[in-house]
């Protein structure tokens, strides 16, 4: 009987090592946000289908046959899946030419895809942070504050550091004026980077510190300690 029990985990065990072998990353905000993008059930399996050709099996390229044959969806519906996420932009295909021998190969790429995503919950944390404080926080102050966050990172803010701002004013109670002032101190430390900005605002807050003037006394007093 010890002997039927240890080989059961040990199948066991190896099964479970299988199927974490096996698993392919599906983003979540697709699983969350693909009926409100309007894309079908067909379509996301078939986005869930290249990922798992590209991570799995390094096939950048399947044909409409390798990923029909995964699917209970009939060959047509698998072709027009795809041409309608390539017309809508959620794929693209690349093209690329060897160069020595000329011989040109395809590969579908999935960046837009990211994109629209990464755009879609951009979107969402601008709303929250005007419907959650509408009197502190109008609609183009939202966009003063991220549009000079953007400017001063030089790129995109990404989906979290958009929720890490929204935090800061909405969770935290942040004055938008403190936190653009904490913005300009971590510019003038040539620190700029969120966590930074998060320890500036967190030790005024310790201190008490409730306005762009105290702010400003307390960052000349710090720095003359130093």
């Amino acid at each position: 009987m010890n002997k039927q029990a240890v080989t059961q985990q040990q199948i066991e065990a190896a099964l479970i090592a299988s199927f974490q072998e096996g698993s392919v990353g599906v983003p979540l905000l697709l699983l969350k946000h693909y009926k409100a993008m309007e894309v079908s059930e067909i379509e996301v399996m078939t986005l869930i289908h290249l990922l798992s050709f590209l991570e799995k099996e390094k096939n950048d390229f399947p044909t409409t046959d390798e990923i029909q044959e995964r699917m209970f969806a009939a060959p047509d519906q698998v072709i027009a899946s795809l041409q309608k996420l390539i017309h809508e932009q959620f794929i693209m295909i690349d093209e690329d030419t060897e160069e020595f021998t000329g011989i040109r190969s395809e590969r579908y790429n999935l960046t837009p895809l990211y994109r629209k995503l990464a755009k879609r919950v951009a979107e969402e944390q601008m709303a929250r942070a005007v419907s959650v404080r509408p009197s502190a926080l109008t609609d183009e102050n939202a966009k003063n504050i991220f549009t000079t966050f953007e400017k001063e990172f030089a790129r995109p803010l990404t989906p979290m550091e958009l929720e890490t701002i929204s935090g800061w004013l909405d969770k935290d109670m942040y004055k938008e004026e403190l936190i653009m002032t904490a913005l300009k101190e971590a510019v003038f430390a040539g620190k700029v980077h969120f966590r930074y900005i998060d320890r500036i605002l967190m030790e005024w807050g310790r201190n008490r510190v409730a306005t762009v003037d105290q702010a400003k006394e307390y960052s000349q007093r710090f720095r003359q300690s130093r």
